[in-house]
């Protein structure tokens, strides 16, 4: 049976939603160890100043843990912080009043585990993409090459350091809408945010 193996992830790319559009039998990781500077902990959102990284802070030590077991931080008042950078990106364009009322929550509620706090979203996400969220969760680690062959793994494929275009041929991007294109050009690949406050309702037909 065909399977696609995806990582957890904060406000995930757009990548991550058109691997998952193209999928029904989805599992996700959560009995890897915690592996910093990916999208498990981090999105990209386009501002008038270019690129910017929301990074979710961690406790100390999180290399040695389960990604289901990893606390989040509440050093440096990040909720706050994340909430106003994606509202200071998006208050102009299309579709963010529309959605706001439905993602500012996440940034009010105190959540204690990061695999909890980034599926919450996920869940949110698709429910406004209108993409099922039916998925499975992982109860054992394997390494990519003990995979059966008909497994698609997307947990590593799927990362900030890598150019999707080598790293994953499969996805194809193509220009839509985004506020500040006129002065940066088309930023592809952004978090999943970038699609819905710019496109809408229209999210899903691009996925």
């Amino acid at each position: 049976m065909s399977v696609t193996l995806f990582s957890t992830a904060y406000f995930a790319p757009v990548q991550y939603y058109w691997h998952w559009n193209r999928c029904s039998n989805r599992w996700i990781e959560s009995s890897e160890h915690y592996i910093k500077q990916t999208w498990r902990n981090r999105c990209v959102i386009a501002t008038a100043n270019g690129p910017m990284v929301l990074s979710l802070p961690v406790e100390s030590g999180a290399e040695k843990v389960y990604i289901r077991d990893v606390r989040l931080s509440d050093h440096g008042n990040w909720r706050h912080l994340h909430w106003n950078g994606i509202e200071s990106a998006y208050n102009s364009s299309p579709f963010f009043e529309y959605y706001a009322d439905d993602l500012q929550p996440f940034f009010d509620q105190k959540f204690i585990f990061l695999f909890d706090f980034n599926e919450s979203i996920h869940e949110k996400m698709c429910e406004i993409l209108d993409i099922s969220s039916l998925s499975k969760k992982t109860s054992e680690y394997q390494h990519s090459q003990d995979l059966p062959s008909e497994w698609t793994d997307l947990r590593e494929r799927i990362h900030p350091k890598k150019d999707f275009r080598i790293s994953d041929p499969d996805f194809r991007t193509k220009p839509y809408y985004q506020v500040f294109d006129r002065k940066y050009g088309f930023q592809s690949n952004l978090s999943i945010l970038d699609l819905l406050f710019n496109m809408g309702p229209e999210s899903i037909l691009y996925l």
